[in-house]
């Protein structure tokens, strides 16, 4: 990590008065390093609930404010977080199988998506290595109510922002090794990347004028109502069956 690697940035703006009102009534900046880093996962993975921005590249600030997030945003602002108490970071991409939103996507345009999207993770330096940290992705609450629709399930799954071989005890928990809910997805590795704007100014989510419009003013409206339903245990009927062995 370059010394530039603690600055803020466009997206990782943690000198930003929101963050920094947040960091210090957690806290967070006062803890020893593992208590440091379990808590600011914690907090990105439940507090800040999937839910989908109106697009990848907001500001870290913008995501707080948002109070919501998918894998992108979330990855933006953990990685912010993480900067802003001087823990090295850095940002993981990869493209996913679209199947991993079946359920969260309406299905009248879950055709009209395209094929993989784009995805990524925070990996932060700890123990004298990197740890992956995937699994910040989806909160425990949305995840058990997946769970309690698919109860004969313990095994692989895809769907519903979720692709784990391992659904009934996925490792989301912080224990300082690698944590993930998405990685059975992965059809493409694009590497590390420095800084979130390195990775998008060189790999974007290509959607076209007219379905980028209408994600950020609809689609997304409607994915993150179905989000807030299933959170709830309401509607579980809209899980569907599972993919798994």
């Amino acid at each position: 990590m370059s010394k530039t690697g603690l600055k803020p940035t466009r997206l990782l703006d943690f000198d930003s008065p929101e963050i920094a009102t947040l960091i210090e009534s957690k806290g967070w900046k006062k803890m020893g390093e593992e208590d440091q880093l379990k808590a600011i996962y914690e907090y990105v993975r439940d507090e800040i609930g999937l839910g989908y921005n109106e697009r990848d590249d907001l500001p870290a600030s913008r995501v707080l404010a948002d109070g919501y997030g998918q894998c992108n945003t979330k990855a933006i602002l953990l990685m912010a977080l993480y900067r802003a108490v001087g823990q090295a970071t850095r940002l993981h991409a990869a493209w996913v199988d679209k199947r991993l939103q079946a359920g969260v996507v309406p299905p009248a345009v879950f055709a009209l998506a395209p094929p993989k999207i784009l995805h990524t993770w925070v990996e932060v330096f700890f123990r004298s290595r990197w740890v992956g940290l995937e699994g910040v992705i989806v909160d425990k609450a949305f995840l058990g109510s997946v769970q309690a629709a698919n109860p004969r399930c313990s095994g692989p799954f895809c769907g519903f922002a979720i692709a784990t071989p391992r659904f009934g005890s996925p490792p989301i928990e912080w224990t300082g090794e690698d944590t993930n809910i998405q990685s059975m997805a992965v059809i493409a590795d694009l590497g590390v990347f420095e800084e979130p704007e390195l990775l998008y100014a060189a790999h974007s989510q290509y959607l076209g004028v007219v379905r980028r419009m209408l994600y950020e003013m609809v689609v997304r409206h409607w994915m993150n109502r179905r989000v807030a339903a299933i959170r709830r245990r309401k509607f579980l009927s809209l899980a569907k069956e599972p993919q798994h062995d």
